[in-house]
């Protein structure tokens, strides 16, 4: 039950912020409908900096365009400032995109994931064209992947911490997600054949996707005449400040800016969908009789709520439990357990077949994963954004918000253990008899076991 529990408040915790992102790039993608396009700055080497920003000629600059107009920004954390109301109505208008989207459930989001799955890659293709033939192409992509490529970062936990982050996030594993969107499948679907794809893919994507991107920004860097690794921001400043900068240097650059932003927005809501659908799939289990039958009800409740939670987000202050997953699966359930529920729906498979997987899911990466959590927070300075340090108060809320999503999996487990009759190793038989007794009828009765597991 901790796991689970946990899987919730992660993925509403994520889904509160997340939105917030998409927000933003639904702003950027209505000011791209203009010509020149506003973060487009102007040479104030001659007029001055003061005299260039508040002409009302002049376009600012691209960074004060994200700081001022669409965050209008304050200097700390300590000065929270009012909603700014542009980012309220993309952000309700992103609600609204998600709650349509998952109005009926699988039947309605089944059908919009086609597009939103399916449109990055070709704006991708387009953009990746469009950036091995500009000047200093070469020069991005060589740093992205090549001989100017900064070997050393490899020896920094935080790279290795970003990079175990963006692979759970992206695969949605330990979220529920996977559980909650594989119930659909039929009972008998190769979900081996299918995990190997979407790795691999989600993997390829990323790869094909830093061609793309730093194409440009090698580019951009000829245009300024600097090195990449200046004009290359990581996070919000990537996605807001540099890239958009480098589009407005293109011909026609609202088109290019355009159909980057609707990118975002597409990619986004893909992610978004399977938080949403961990959330309502959770209510509705935990309450059938009173929520089963209601999923448009519970869908718009959710985001409403979030939506709401959501709005202190946009005020002009700005902007690890896989192991204990593991642990549980193994020591609880029992590996071959596990391993004979899998080939009950994908046929048996040879020992040397499990070999490489008993590896990887009760070794490697246990303890990758433990490495990189205890070398990180060995390593851990306090976070800044930009040049602005986040006070202790803003730090302290952040490991609670961590504590508090984690806290449950222990208490649980001791809770469990505590109310069951006989010791530990009784509780890991009685699980097991559980599988024994198990019969699937489909997919479904099949999530619902997993569930009760995870509890």
């Amino acid at each position: 039950m901790g796991v689970g529990i946990t899987m919730m408040l992660v993925s509403t915790f994520v889904a509160i912020y997340y939105n917030v992102i998409i927000a933003y790039s639904i702003y950027y993608l209505f000011a791209s409908f203009q010509y020149p396009l506003p973060w487009s700055a102007k040479d104030c080497n001659s007029t001055g900096l003061l005299d260039c920003f508040f002409s009302k000629e002049a376009r600012v600059s691209v960074e004060k365009y994200w700081d001022e107009v669409a965050l209008q920004r304050t200097s700390s954390m300590n000065e929270t400032g009012p909603v700014v109301w542009h980012l309220a109505l993309c952000l309700l208008l992103a609600w609204i995109l998600v709650g349509a989207a998952l109005f009926k459930g699988i039947k309605s989001s089944g059908k919009v994931v086609y597009f939103t799955a399916t449109f990055p890659y070709v704006v991708l293709f387009i953009l990746l064209i469009r950036g091995v033939t500009l000047e200093g192409a070469k020069d991005g992509i060589e740093f992205y992947i090549g001989s100017k490529s900064n070997l050393t970062k490899l020896t920094d936990s935080e790279v290795w911490k970003d990079a175990a982050t963006q692979i759970f996030f992206s695969l949605s594993i330990a979220w529920g997600g996977l559980m909650a969107l594989s119930s659909y499948n039929k009972f008998y679907n190769n979900c081996y054949q299918d995990s190997i794809i979407v790795c691999i893919t989600n993997c390829g994507t990323s790869v094909f996707a830093g061609f793309a991107i730093f194409s440009i920004l090698g580019h951009m860097a000829h245009v300024y005449q600097r090195p990449v690794s200046e004009v290359a921001d990581a996070g919000f400043g990537l996605a807001f400040i540099a890239y958009p900068d480098a589009l407005s240097k293109l011909p026609i650059s609202p088109l290019w800016s355009i159909l980057f932003f609707v990118m975002l927005i597409t990619l986004g809501l893909d992610s978004q969908f399977a938080g949403i659908e961990v959330i309502a799939t959770c209510l509705q289990d935990a309450y059938p009789k009173l929520l089963k039958s209601k999923r448009g009800i519970v869908t718009t409740a959710v985001c409403i709520v979030l939506f709401l939670l959501g709005l202190p987000c946009i005020t002009r202050v700005g902007i690890p439990f896989t192991p204990f997953t593991m642990i549980k699966m193994h020591y609880m359930k029992g590996g071959n357990r596990f391993i004979k529920d899998i080939e009950m729906m994908i046929g048996s498979k040879s020992a040397l077949f499990w070999l490489w997987w008993r590896a990887c899911w009760f070794f490697i990466t246990p303890v990758v994963l433990s490495i990189i959590l205890v070398w990180s927070l060995y390593t851990f300075t306090s976070p800044t954004y930009g040049s602005v340090a986040y006070p202790d108060w803003g730090i302290s809320l952040g490991w609670c918000m961590t504590a508090f999503c984690l806290i449950w999996i222990p208490i649980l487990a001791v809770w469990k253990v505590y109310k069951a009759s006989g010791g530990p190793w009784q509780v890991k038989q009685d699980v097991h008899v559980l599988s024994e007794k198990k019969y699937f009828h489909n997919s479904k009765s099949m999530y619902i076991y997993i569930f009760e597991f995870l509890k």
